[in-house]
């Protein structure tokens, strides 16, 4: 892994998506590539990459200015307490992992988190998934070692191969074009799932069948039958509405493989200005959010809502500096800060951070990750965390924001739709001895479905006593 690899000349990859930019435009958006990268992947073929860019800026976009647009507003009304962020999906997606079963369970699973919180807390639930894009992890380290052998981390299936060889290890740019490829698939399947009738909140009890009774399902039923009452009630009162048969569902990701973002962004035809069009919303991590870097650089530059993860060594003068680099003329909905402090640490630290921003004055949307602060090695080496930390988190989160005044307005969280055992607790009682049971994620432990909706009724709890 290059963290500071050279970007190619300004003069390579300029092709007909920067057509109608100006030369002023054009500077800012290639202005990335002046600045140190972290996190980047060892390309062993400059000329293939090239190439395979090339080919990328000439594909259709993802997703629309316009629907970004929409995001933003959205977000804008989370971040005034009009609305309540939901944002979930796998730690890092994988191409096997591209069915359609499979992104069904995970956009079932959103969608019943955000019916237990739109229902549980009466407020309107702006649901974004970590889909159709997260194919890319940053790794701690450059490379791993096993049995003497030392290769290249896997960074994701968007750069090399999950199998321990050296041929699998090795960054393939033909792999950006497969991450392409599957992020559309992706994204065709989630607007027909929540455009053509699954999304419909008639079917709220269809979308718990298949599942073993537990509290977490039982409570989720009762809240349905509640549902299911009300939606009579509107129907014999004469009330029809297309809302309650469609969602809008938006894409999110990690914007980390920085070429591949660049040979993403489009000039929007009606503004004259640059978006990303991998995502409706990218966002910088914990460890790229560097002043100077690549990443800030570059997303500072398109018109999407983005976020940045902010952990526990984060200062109320880097949370400035963030906001006059990211968000300089404090737009509404532009900026989302994303607090991954962990659950000893949330109270301590998260406080300083929200009454600088407070004191600032420039709007931001405060959303919480509990995950990543709370990740732990169980006693059998499995990367995992603690349902209970996670939860602990995420109370800490509220409880900094009640005491400040301001609005706690979202939850970042890593899910799956399947009945693994990765995270630790829960009612289903995982414990050590059965982590090895269905641990199937190839990076980050993920929360199960029915870890999942315990957790939406927490917080649903949570934003009824904020709201009170």
């Amino acid at each position: 892994m290059d963290i500071s690899a050279p970007h190619g000349s300004k003069t390579t990859r300029i092709g007909h998506m920067f057509e109608d930019a100006d030369q002023e435009t054009l500077a800012r958006i290639l202005a990335w590539r002046d600045k140190p990268a972290k996190h980047q992947p060892a390309w062993p073929n400059t000329e293939e990459l090239e190439a395979t860019l090339s080919y990328l800026s000439t594909l259709p976009p993802l997703v629309f200015a316009g629907e970004s647009d929409q995001l933003k507003e959205k977000m804008a009304a989370a971040g005034r307490g009009e609305a309540f962020v939901l944002m979930g999906g796998d730690c890092a997606e994988t191409f096997a992992d591209c069915r359609a079963d499979r992104i069904r369970a995970r956009v079932r699973t959103v969608l019943q988190m955000a019916v237990v919180l739109t229902y549980g807390a009466s407020v309107p639930v702006v649901k974004i998934g970590r889909m159709a894009g997260q194919f890319a992890k940053p790794r701690s380290s450059a490379t791993e070692t096993y049995g003497g052998t030392t290769l290249t981390s896997y960074m994701g299936d968007a750069v090399n191969g999950h199998e321990f060889t050296e041929e699998a290890r090795t960054p393939d740019p033909r792999r950006l074009v497969e991450a392409y490829q599957h992020s559309a698939s992706t994204l065709n399947l989630i607007r027909a799932f929540t455009t053509g009738g699954f999304a419909d909140l008639t079917k709220v009890h269809e979308w718990n069948k298949g599942f073993m009774a537990n509290p977490a399902y039982a409570r989720y039923e009762a809240l349905a039958g509640q549902i299911d009452r009300a939606m009579r009630f509107m129907k014999a009162a004469g009330v029809s509405d297309e809302s309650f048969r469609t969602v809008d569902f938006y894409s999110s990701h990690e914007a980390l493989i920085l070429p591949y973002e660049e040979a993403m962004t489009r000039i929007d035809s009606r503004t004259g200005t640059p978006y990303n069009t991998s995502a409706h919303l990218l966002w910088i991590g914990e460890r790229t959010r560097e002043l100077d870097g690549a990443h800030v650089e570059m997303l500072s530059h398109v018109r999407n809502p983005i976020g940045v993860k902010l952990g526990p060594t984060t200062t109320a003068q880097e949370v400035r500096a963030l906001i006059d680099k990211l968000n300089p003329m404090g737009e509404p909905g532009r900026l989302t800060l994303i607090a991954r402090m962990g659950a000893s640490r949330v109270c301590e630290v998260l406080p300083t951070l929200v009454e600088a921003v407070k004191a600032d004055g420039r709007p931001v949307t405060w959303v919480t990750d509990p995950m990543h602060g709370n990740t732990i090695t169980a006693s059998n080496g499995l990367k995992t965390r603690r349902l209970e930390d996670i939860l602990a988190e995420i109370r800490g989160f509220f409880a900094v924001h009640r005491e400040a005044g301001t609005y706690p307005a979202g939850i970042h969280i890593e899910l799956t739709g399947d009945d693994v055992t990765e995270v630790l607790g829960g009612s289903e009682e995982i414990v050590e001895d059965t982590l090895g049971e269905r641990y199937m994620t190839l990076v980050d432990p993920r929360l199960n479905h029915q870890q999942s909706l315990e957790m939406a009724f927490l917080v649903a709890e949570e934003l009824q006593q904020h709201l009170a």
